[in-house]
C-alpha cells in the first residue's frame, strides 16, 4: 500500500506558527527615551490644610475619685441589733433608718424620768398651797416657817428642771437606738449581723456611706504649673474632665474646687481637687482616672493635625504639598498637643497642606498624589 505524501503548505504553516510563539517569548526592553519620558509614579498621600482657631491648653495628669463625703455609721448606745434596714451597695437618703438597736432599756430610762417628773411636779404642787396657807396666816405664821416654804417650794421648782434634762437625756438615747443614715450615699458591705451586741465604744461601724452625688477627685500637678492654675481658678470657673486611665473616653465633667495649700517638696507636686455632679453614677469612690485641666485659651491660634508631625535626626518636620503637587519639607516648631491637633510655633501658615498619611514612601520633591482627609476627592493640581 503506498505511502501518503504530506502536503508542503501543512509545512508552511507550522513553521510560521513556531516563529510567531518565538517572537511573543523573546524579551523586549523599553527604550531609554520612553523610561525617561514616564518618570516616577506619584505616591499617594492623604493632606490636610493647617488653620487657625481656637485653641485649648489642657494639663493633664492621673488621679482618684473619692466620695465627696464618707461617713463609717457606728451606734452611739449599747445594745443588740434587732434590724438591719438596708441592703448593702444601696442608695440612701439622709434619714433613713440602717439599723435599729433593741429600744426598750432606753424606753424604760424615759418613762422612769417621766415618772419621776410628774412626782417632783406634784410635790411642787403641795409645797406652793403650804407656802400660799403660811401667807395667809399672816402673824399667826412664824417668818422661819414662811422661809422653810419658800425654800421648799425652790428646791422642787429646780428639781423639774433637772426631771426635763433627765427626760431629753433618755429621749436622745432612745433616738439614738435607731440608727439613721447622717448624708445621702450608697452604702458599702455590711459590718454587722443581726442579734450581735455593739457598742459605743466599739472602733468597727455598721457600714460605710459613701456620697457620690456630688463626688470628688484628688489629682496632681508639677509644681512648674501653679502660676497657670492659679490664674485659671482667678480667671473663674476652671473645667476639668475626668477620663479612663488610658484616656480615650470622657466620663465626666466638673470644675476645680481647690489648689492644696502647699506644695509636696518629696515630689515637687502640687494636689488639686475636682468636684463632679454625677447624677449618671459614672464616677464611683476609689477609681483611678486621667484628668484634663483647662488652664487657657489661645485665640486665633495656627494649627494643624497631629498626623503630619514627622520626627528626624535634626528635629520635627512635616511634609508640604509645594507648586505642582511636590513634596517640600519644611521644619517646624510645635507646642501642646490636644484632640487630635498640634500648636504651631514656627514653620507654617494657615492654608499650607501638609500631608498627614503615606509620608514612608514620600521623598523630597516626589510627585504626590493629593486626597483631602475626610473627603475622598483628589485635592486640586498645584501651578509651577
Amino acid at each position: 500500500m503506498a505511502k501518503r505524501r504530506t502536503p508542503g503548505w501543512l509545512y508552511f504553516v507550522v513553521a510560521l506558527i513556531a516563529a510567531g510563539c518565538v517572537y511573543l517569548a523573546w524579551p523586549r526592553h523599553p527604550s531609554p527615551n520612553a523610561t525617561a519620558n514616564k518618570g516616577p509614579a506619584p505616591v499617594p498621600v492623604t493632606v490636610a490644610a493647617v488653620t487657625k482657631e481656637n485653641f485649648p491648653v489642657y494639663l493633664t495628669g492621673l488621679g482618684t475619685v473619692q466620695g465627696f463625703n464618707t461617713v463609717t455609721v457606728r451606734t452611739r448606745v449599747d445594745g443588740q441589733i434587732n434590724q438591719i434596714a438596708f441592703k448593702e451597695g444601696q442608695f440612701v437618703k439622709e434619714g433613713d433608718l440602717i439599723a435599729q438597736v433593741d429600744p426598750r432599756p432606753f424606753q424604760a430610762t424615759l418613762d422612769q424620768a417621766s415618772a419621776k417628773k410628774a412626782q417632783d411636779e406634784a410635790s411642787l404642787a403641795n409645797a406652793k398651797l403650804d407656802l400660799q396657807r403660811s401667807k395667809n396666816l399672816g402673824d399667826f405664821a412664824t417668818k422661819q416657817t414662811v422661809d422653810t416654804q419658800t425654800s421648799n417650794v425652790a428646791q422642787l421648782t429646780a428639781q423639774i428642771a433637772a426631771d426635763q434634762a433627765a427626760i431629753a437625756n433618755a429621749q436622745t438615747q432612745l433616738d439614738y437606738a435607731s440608727i439613721r443614715a447622717p448624708i445621702s450615699g450608697v452604702t458599702g458591705i455590711r459590718q454587722v449581723d443581726v442579734g450581735n451586741i455593739v457598742n459605743a465604744a466599739t472602733q468597727t461601724g455598721i457600714v460605710t456611706i459613701a456620697q457620690i452625688e456630688p463626688i470628688a477627685a484628688i489629682f496632681t500637678a508639677p509644681e512648674e504649673q501653679l502660676p497657670a492654675i492659679a490664674a485659671a481658678l482667678r480667671g473663674g470657673e476652671t473645667r476639668v474632665a475626668a477620663l479612663t486611665t488610658d484616656g480615650r473616653k470622657v466620663l465626666s465633667e466638673g470644675v476645680l474646687s481647690l489648689m492644696n495649700n502647699q506644695v509636696d517638696t518629696t515630689s515637687g507636686t502640687i494636689r488639686l481637687k475636682a468636684t463632679f455632679d454625677n447624677k449618671d453614677h459614672a464616677l464611683w469612690p476609689g477609681q483611678s482616672i486621667s484628668t484634663r485641666l483647662l488652664i487657657d485659651t489661645l485665640k486665633d491660634a495656627t494649627v494643624m493635625p497631629d498626623d503630619a508631625v514627622q520626627h528626624g535626626a535634626d528635629g520635627l518636620y512635616v511634609y508640604v504639598v509645594a507648586a505642582g503637587n511636590k513634596a517640600d519639607v519644611r521644619k517646624i516648631k510645635v507646642g501642646p498637643s490636644t484632640d487630635g491637633k498640634t500648636l504651631i510655633e514656627s514653620g507654617l501658615k494657615v492654608g499650607d497642606q501638609v500631608v498627614t498619611r503615606g509620608q514612608y514612601r514620600v521623598q523630597p520633591g516626589s510627585p504626590l498624589a493629593v486626597h483631602v482627609a475626610n473627603s475622598g476627592q483628589p485635592a486640586a493640581v498645584k501651578a509651577d
